[in-house]
């Protein structure tokens, strides 16, 4: 039986992989030790997911409690299913800017150390497999607010003679910049998945996201926008907006959108290849028009504060130009905008955090 070995596997992006894998006919096997409530506390435990997954999937999922950077582990897992591997999506991660500057070898050891284990063991193992990294815009740095920049009522825009106004394309420089420390880790995870592609001919997919979002996201105010914004407004949570008065931009992407664009690569792979992936201009906003947009949704006013300091190495605007993608993959087309993308981690959760001690969650 083929087998796809998905990491991060009870995460948002990592759960919607195996999902779809193992309806496939895949047998998927999941690499998650809820390290993401190590680094944001209970609230952003993905145990709920992680049972779901269990249950939903029986014996098509298994998981396996490991951390990536323990490096025989993950070698005896690869020679354990050898060829038999057919794909690869790496989605664990530390993710968030703040952790990193807290504690910069745990973060680099996950993002850096962690992606060198599972190409490592790929290599040696399933040289055939496709192997598929979640990178991040984060690789740029700040190098997006040199942009010529315009603010309006309730964002900031690029100009539009600019070549990047339907997007950032991937010719941007990810030199010379400030990236934050979780940036710089996953630069070098980005550079090494490109590298084992071009050096060893490997099938390696680098897909540096926007705003990756959903109903499965365990969002917290460290990471998850989306998903956490809205928590925060169907509860009556206080919220933070860091700089930049509100006004920021980011394009968003669903979940399923982008394994849908992760199945393409799949099932016509390319060695070292690099592409941008997010909402572009079809599903993106500031976050001034986010809090609009979950308070129509809920029809509840959320209590927020805008603070003066951005985070390092912050984004003031970032659309993603797919481009590239679809014309490597004429098939793939978005289907969620912000809206869809509310309402559907509305809905879907609104039960859960209503109860947050069921056991269902």
């Amino acid at each position: 039986m083929s087998v796809a070995i998905v990491t991060g596997s009870a995460g948002l992006i990592g759960s919607e992989a195996a999902r779809h894998f193992a309806r496939l006919g895949l047998l998927t096997v999941g690499i998650d030790n809820d390290m993401r409530s190590r680094f944001f506390g209970n609230e952003a435990s993905t145990v709920w997911q992680r049972e779901q997954l269990q249950r939903e999937l029986g014996e098509r999922y298994l998981h396996i409690d490991q951390d990536i950077r323990d490096a025989a582990a993950m070698a005896r897992l690869f020679e354990r299913y050898g060829s038999d591997i057919s794909v690869i999506v790496h989605a664990a991660a530390q993710p968030s800017h703040d952790w990193a500057a807290r504690d910069p070898q745990a973060d680099f050891s996950v993002n850096a150390n962690g992606t060198l284990n599972l190409l490592e063991a790929t290599r040696r193992h399933a040289p055939d497999a496709v192997f598929i990294f979640t990178s991040t815009n984060k690789v740029y740095g700040d190098q997006p607010n040199r942009l010529p920049l315009v603010e309006q009522t309730t964002r900031w825009e690029i100009d539009p003679q600019h070549p990047y106004h339907q997007g950032i394309a991937e010719d941007m420089s990810i030199d010379q910049c400030l990236h934050s420390l979780f940036g710089a880790s996953k630069v070098a995870a980005d550079v090494l998945t490109q590298e084992y592609g071009r050096y060893f001919g490997m099938q390696t997919g680098v897909f540096r996201g926007g705003c990756l979002t959903g109903p499965n996201h365990s969002g917290t105010q460290l990471h998850g926008f989306l998903a956490y914004l809205m928590k925060c407004t169907a509860t009556g949570t206080p919220y933070r907006v860091f700089g930049y008065r509100g006004k920021q931009v980011r394009d968003n992407i669903h979940s399923a959108d982008l394994i849908a664009a992760f199945d393409c690569f799949f099932r016509a792979p390319r060695a070292g290849e690099v592409y941008n992936i997010g909402g572009s201009r079809f599903s993106h906003c500031s976050m001034l028009e986010a809090i609009a947009l979950c308070e129509e949704i809920t029809g509840r006013e959320l209590s927020f504060e805008i603070v003066d300091d951005n985070r390092i190495g912050d984004h003031i605007w970032y659309v993603s130009d797919v481009r590239k993608f679809q014309s490597h993959f004429p098939s793939w087309k978005l289907t969620y905008d912000v809206r869809g993308i509310l309402q559907e981690i509305f809905q879907f959760n609104e039960s859960r955090w209503a109860n947050p001690l069921s056991a269902t969650v």
